[in-house]
């Protein structure tokens, strides 16, 4: 098996030369270019889907139009895999929208350790009966940062479990079973539903609605192959030996490329199977190729995902392929398994479909069984062959079209992308008051190391707005307004709008640093007695608030609390107000020049305006609103009324 990944080296050096161009905006003059989250390899996957149409479409069209031509009884089954592939998508929009980001909670917790992953993706994929979607779900996570590597890899090896499920429902069920009887009550009943405004109640109809349609797909499929078989009779394009193992193992990744599901390939093998129409060798091929055509759809949702996103494509390609190219090398011995297995819970020797479903059991549980020892090393061999690009801080690092698939992912790769651009805003506005980041954290004493900084810094403080804030809130506007429009998730949409509001407040701040920066290299270089006194006071308390904002940030979730933010935003207010009298006083005195003493004023504006940005940045984007202690916190917040008597109160006394 260490043979089998260091045979896909190729593959993932034509992996990683499309890794190599993540997502990004693209700006000019400060306008957006296109998409801002869609740039390289976003841009390659909409020319593919528009290729796609063009060329694929017609002859796809073309070809079913022959085939009803031909055989009016292929309709039938042509209409059967319509149907399934309806219900499937009924299906999964049925769970998002029962769920309410129930399954995506589910998933963050999966990171914890490696057999809670793999447990994940057989529950979530027996659940939805859809492969496709867990791995297009975990791409999106994954993106997001809101899961490891490994954990991905894990959730997509249970995923390949857990679609055998359906091979056993089909089989078991599905055949035997008069299930169209059932699926026209469950249709009818599922329109009800999805017309009320419960959420809940449409998500429920949704899944019913869903479940229908499979059902009737199926009864399609199989009566249209009964049908089919008294005009064509199919088992004389069977192929023995090698060659059948090659041709049908094709035959079953092009079909299920076509049509983006396993399962819907499965249950095609099924119905003729059952119908007689394929031999059981050439079913078993078709199964083991349906396992890696499935990996296309991980594929496509990787296009437009970042470096993470792409690893985690190539490890379900080097999977599936790895498991498929072992199960046709045990072919014999896994035949010979299925029949024991077979004899021993009592299916019979002739029922075909049954025992296609044990095989699809068994080779995908040998596969994981194979690859789970070779995990570190196979994580080692995407790390070394799809690299990390190197950090561009200009650039949106967590918005990208992978994302967008689920409303959480949504919400999370916004919030890190917040925090990205209020890292690259402090570090400005430090620098903009001649400070070094570094030693502003590290510093024990922010007073003093105000006094001691005096030499300016290489700064062009317009350009590092226009390159490092600026694009990035660009991005983020045109994501959160993009993403904001969730007509089920208001909740969310809510958190995405409120997150854009921070990203407007920490770009404010970030203004009103530019207004300042002229003066503070004018006064604070070279001393200039009580001028350069008022700007290093302005300096020290930007800086205090950058400093408490980082421990507010570093504290666990639960340690934070809001009562710091209203302590230091009546400061604020208190001091803005005290400045002006300050000045006059300094005036009088003949201390400090009128001309001065207007620029400091003008200054101070900017500069208390920075802090209060600052600070209600930091409330709306640390403060969690719906825990127990911030509900005390918000009957302990001043309001208005109480915030002027705190300023207005003498020094040392109570408001009363």
């Amino acid at each position: 098996m260490g043979e089998a990944i260091s045979g896909n080296a190729a593959c993932a050096d034509a992996w990683s030369a499309v890794a190599a161009t993540d997502s990004g905006t693209v700006i000019a003059d400060g306008s957006l270019i296109g998409s801002s989250i869609e740039s390289g390899i976003g841009s390659g996957k909409t020319v593919w889907r528009r290729d796609v149409t063009r060329y694929f479409l017609p002859v796809a069209i073309g070809a079913l139009l022959l085939a009803f031509w031909l055989s009016p009884d292929a309709r039938e089954i042509a209409a059967g895999v319509a149907i399934f592939l309806f219900g499937m998508l009924m299906l999964e929009d049925g769970f998002k929208l029962l769920g309410g980001g129930t399954l995506e909670k589910l998933l963050e917790r999966a990171t914890h350790s490696t057999p809670r992953a793999l447990m994940f993706g057989i529950v979530s994929t027996t659940l939805l009966q859809s492969s496709s979607l867990v791995s297009v779900m975990t791409i999106s996570f994954l993106s997001a940062g809101l899961i490891s590597l490994i954990s991905g890899v894990g959730i997509i090896f249970g995923a390949n479990i857990g679609t055998t499920t359906g091979a056993w429902l089909v089989a078991g069920l599905g055949l035997k079973v008069d299930i169209a009887a059932y699926a026209m009550p469950m249709i009818a009943i599922s329109i009800v539903l999805v017309f009320q405004k419960s959420k809940a109640l449409r998500g429920f109809g949704y899944a019913l609605a869903g479940l229908g349609f499979l059902f009737l797909g199926i009864h399609h499929m199989k009566e249209g192959f009964d049908a089919f078989k008294d005009q064509i009779d199919l088992t004389r394009f069977a192929l023995s030996g090698l060659l059948g193992l090659a041709v049908y193992s094709l035959v079953g990744t092009v079909a299920t490329v076509v049509m983006q599901s396993s399962h819907a390939t499965m249950v095609l093998i099924l119905t003729a199977l059952a119908a007689g129409q394929i031999s059981y060798d050439n079913a078993l091929a078709l199964a083991i190729g349906a396992n890696i055509g499935t990996t296309i759809t991980a594929i496509l949702g990787s296009l437009g995902a970042n470096f993470q996103g792409k690893r985690l494509a190539l490890a379900h390609l080097i999977f599936n392929v790895t498991t498929a190219a072992v199960a046709l090398v045990l072919i014999v011995p896994l035949r010979e398994a299925v029949d024991w297995i077979s004899d021993l819970v009592g299916i019979g020797a002739t029922d075909y479909a049954l025992k296609l479903a044990v095989f699809h059991t068994i080779f995908n549980v040998l596969g994981v069984a194979l690859m789970l020892p070779l995990l570190s090393r196979l994580i080692a061999f995407l790390e070394r062959h799809i690299v990390e690009a190197t950090p561009d801080v200009s650039r949106p690092r967590y918005l990208n079209e992978a994302v967008d698939e689920f409303p959480q992912s949504l919400a999370i790769a916004l919030r890190k992308e917040v925090l990205h651009l209020y890292e690259n805003a402090a570090e400005l506005i430090l620098h903009g008051l001649n400070l070094h980041r570094d030693q502003v954290y590290s510093t024990n004493d922010v007073a003093a190391l105000v006094r001691r900084s005096r030499a300016p810094l290489d700064l062009d403080i317009d350009e590092g707005y226009e390159h490092r804030v600026k694009t990035l809130y660009s991005g983020i506007v045109e994501f959160s307004t993009r993403a904001g429009n969730l007509r089920d998730e208001p909740e969310i949409a809510e958190r995405i709008y409120a997150l854009r509001d921070v990203a407007s407040e920490i770009v404010q701040s970030v203004k009103s640093i530019k207004h300042l920066r002229k003066n503070i290299l004018r006064y604070t270089v070279r001393p200039s007695g009580v001028t350069t006194e008022l700007y290093d006071e302005l300096r020290t308390e930007i800086a205090r608030i950058v400093i408490e904002i980082r421990k507010l940030g570093l504290a666990e979730p639960e340690d934070r609390s809001a009562l710091w933010l209203d302590q230091e935003r009546a400061q604020v207010e208190k001091d803005a107000r005290s400045t002006a009298k300050r000045v006059e006083a300094l005036i009088r005195k003949g201390h400090l020049s009128a001309a001065a003493a207007t620029s400091f004023l003008n200054d101070s504006g900017y500069a208390y305006g920075a802090m209060r940005d600052l600070i209600e940045a930091a409330r709306s984007y640390y403060i969690d609103r719906d825990d127990a202690m911030a509900e005390v916190e918000r009957i302990l917040t001043l309001d208005e009324e109480e915030l002027d008597e705190v300023m207005t109160a003498p020094k040392g006394l109570p408001p009363a």
